[in-house]
């Protein structure tokens, strides 16, 4: 009897071992990086499709155009001045935005915009009807700064009856787009020429900063819910600073950074906030934008295209723009543009994964992992590693959340520097429990066989949500792994 007891004991520590996860036969996979453009939330291409003229640059796309041919294009910007938005106080053609975005939300893409006061092409980029009901101006012709007859028309940015007004648009925007699941980011344009924190090309004049934090505050108040980004150029366009009380304070709202002037200038001083950028970039994505391609070609300033790739390591950006005709930047710098895309904003690489080969229902059993950002920046909406079973018909069999880490701590960090973070799940198929007048019962009901095993990163729940550089995707951002076999619980 004795000998029999010490069986039955020797029998049930194995099946106890095997389910605790010591099995023997372990299936351990090392997938390699496709080199893919990948299109995530939080990074990517952002296409002007209005770059404050609205023929520049999407005039010359069909309605059915979006651009798919372009690796990593992730939103289409529209940058046009208010006063094609709201010709008359209190009506809004909003059509001028939500026509080419929904062409870009159609194809799972997203939109931002930046709506801007002062122009250096048109008389009133502000609506002429701020001007009639009292706002105070300044007229000015580019280049020759405040002239009485200027040609052009720029709200005094501190002038109460303009910020009453403006403040009515914001609100009436706020409540629009704050909070739409398919806006990325607005940007902080009712200040300066182009809406670009300065009046360099406009009147020339330099408002208290003060005024400049009452237009953040207006955003602030109508965006709560929306990722804001204001121009480096607050603090200066070529000022070699990395604090400054106006960036340090839209950081502190929550505000990001955005540059618009890599590439302006040639070699050496090609850009000037980088350092500035790396206070914002743990936090929130900073946005990049070259200037207009063929401007900055033709002053010296393009070289090779490289110096872009460095402006995206420099800044840790997360973001940046297409500031020209799309197609042909794309023609013209393919290769630049590919290995950007290998290191704009994040990109999560599995290096390694493991699992029993075989699996006991109702007892538990571990799947490990390593991941890595090979990006510039954090994977800022932060997810979830889960393995996903599933039958030969499709059918989810089990979804198991690796909760051991969450994608968002993944450190970044130069090419072939970054270090791999281990993850370990710990997880059990088809839970039994027994009832004193009942059978016991699996939850959910599984049965026994072999499975396919996938991976994927998203919500808390198990919703893929990120696009992996792996091969064998199901079309639902899970990615083939290999088998795994469900038998018969041992007890």
């Amino acid at each position: 009897m004795a000998k029999i007891m010490s069986m039955m004991l020797c029998m049930w520590l194995g099946a106890a071992a095997m389910g605790n996860g010591e099995e023997a036969e372990r299936i351990t996979v090392h997938p390699v990086d496709t080199g893919e453009a990948l299109v995530n939330p939080s990074m990517g291409w952002t296409m002007h499709y209005y770059s404050n003229v609205p023929s520049n640059y999407g005039w010359d796309l069909e309605p059915s155009d979006t651009l798919d041919d372009f690796p990593g294009l992730s939103v289409v910007y529209l940058r046009i001045p208010w006063s094609y938005i709201e010709q008359e106080e209190g009506v809004f053609t909003w059509s001028v935005l939500d026509t080419p975005a929904q062409r870009w939300i159609e194809k799972g893409k997203q939109v931002a915009f930046r709506i801007s006061c002062s122009e250096s092409w048109m008389e009133w980029a502000t609506p002429k009807w701020v001007y009639e009901a009292g706002a105070n101006g300044l007229r000015f012709s580019p280049g020759q700064r405040i002239q009485e007859d200027g040609v052009f028309w720029e709200p005094k940015f501190d002038d109460e009856i303009f910020l009453e007004k403006l403040e009515g648009f914001l609100a009436a925007m706020g409540e629009r787009y704050d909070g739409n699941p398919n806006v990325a980011f607005i940007d902080i344009g009712s200040y300066g020429v182009w809406g670009e924190g300065h009046t360099l090309a406009s009147t020339g004049v330099e408002y208290p900063n003060e005024v400049i934090k009452k237009h953040i505050d207006l955003h602030v108040k109508y965006f709560p819910n929306t990722q804001l980004a204001i121009s480096d150029d607050v603090a200066g366009h070529d000022a070699d600073l990395v604090h400054h009380e106006l960036t340090d304070y839209a950081r502190s709202q929550g505000v990001t950074l955005r540059d618009d002037s890599i590439m302006v200038q040639p070699p050496p001083r090609s850009w000037y906030h980088d350092e500035m950028a790396r206070l914002f970039a743990p936090h929130f994505p900073v946005i990049l934008e070259h200037e207009h391609y063929g401007g900055s070609k033709g002053r010296g300033a393009w070289g090779d295209g490289s110096l872009l790739l460095q402006a995206v390591e420099d800044y840790r950006a997360s973001y940046l723009a297409i500031h020209w005709w799309p197609r042909v930047f794309l023609e013209e710098n393919r290769e630049i543009i590919d290995q950007i895309n290998r290191r704009m904003g994040y990109r999560l690489q599995l290096q390694e994964a493991s699992w029993p080969e075989s699996v006991a229902l109702g007892q538990p059993f571990e799947i490990t992992s390593k991941w890595t950002n090979a990006g510039v920046a954090p994977c800022y909406p932060g997810g979830f590693v889960t393995y996903t079973l599933k039958d030969d018909q499709g059918g989810l069999v089990a979804v198991l959340v690796d909760e051991s880490h969450d994608v968002r701590n993944l450190e970044t960090a130069p090419p072939g520097e970054v270090e791999a973070l281990p993850f370990q799940g710990a997880f059990t198929i088809a839970r039994e429990v027994a009832g004193a007048n009942q059978a016991v019962r699996h939850a959910p009901n599984t049965q026994p066989g072999l499975y396919t095993l996938y991976v994927s990163v998203g919500q808390r729940d198990g919703t893929p949500v990120f696009k992996l550089p792996l091969a064998d995707e199901d079309g639902h951002k899970r990615y083939r792994l290999g088998e795994i076999e469900l038998t018969e619980d041992p007890e």
